[in-house]
């Protein structure tokens, strides 16, 4: 599978440290270096606004996905290549992966977080076949890959599907790891066993 496009998922605020901010202007950078099209929430504000300026300040093509009611709140960004305003938080994501060939959570909050076990959920279903990640800065999200790999020695989630959330402190290294993914699992439920 070629990516063209990765969605980037990540927080309406900057953090508490520096390097957050850093990281998301490296992101942005090194999509627009390899040519792919950043799609995120539209947002003007926080690590979303810093992914898409850094991008579009490098040449790159931006599209973002806002709910009116957000956008009403005037953080929409307005200079982006394409700002698409939906209905609501549902349509903004089913939109976001729709026009996505891969995705990588930035550090951010809950509506990250979200996102992120939203779309990888729908991987383990089966309902897509693209690549994730994570960015690490930090150590922002060692914590998360732990707990993770506790609930795979726990029984509820199973190895291959864990394996499916590349992670990396480098924008380009996750880039590339994302670029050479291949979907190769069954769904969640394609044997008639959970897990």
């Amino acid at each position: 599978m070629t990516i063209a496009s990765v969605c980037v998922f990540c927080g309406a605020s900057t953090g508490a440290n520096p390097v957050y901010r850093e990281a998301a202007q490296a992101l942005g950078r090194a999509l627009a270096q390899r040519k792919l099209t950043l799609v995120y929430g539209g947002g003007a504000v926080g690590l979303m606004g810093i992914v898409a300026d850094a991008a579009l300040a490098a040449g790159g093509e931006v599209i973002g996905i806002i709910p009116q009611s957000l956008k009403d709140k005037e953080i929409g960004h307005s200079s982006l290549t394409r700002l698409e305003v939906v209905d609501g938080m549902h349509a903004r994501k089913a939109r976001m992966a729709e026009l996505s060939d891969a995705f990588i959570a930035l550090p951010g909050g809950l509506g990250t977080l979200e996102e992120l076990f939203e779309v990888w959920t729908w991987g383990q279903l089966g309902y897509h076949g693209k690549p994730l990640g994570l960015l690490e800065v930090n150590g922002f999200y060692s914590k998360l890959t732990g707990f993770l790999d506790h609930i795979v020695e726990e029984g509820f989630v199973r190895a291959p599907h864990r394996d499916m959330l590349q992670v990396s402190e480098s924008p380009q290294d996750l880039l590339d790891a994302l670029d050479e993914w291949q979907p190769s699992l069954p769904p969640k439920w394609a044997d008639g066993k959970p897990g």
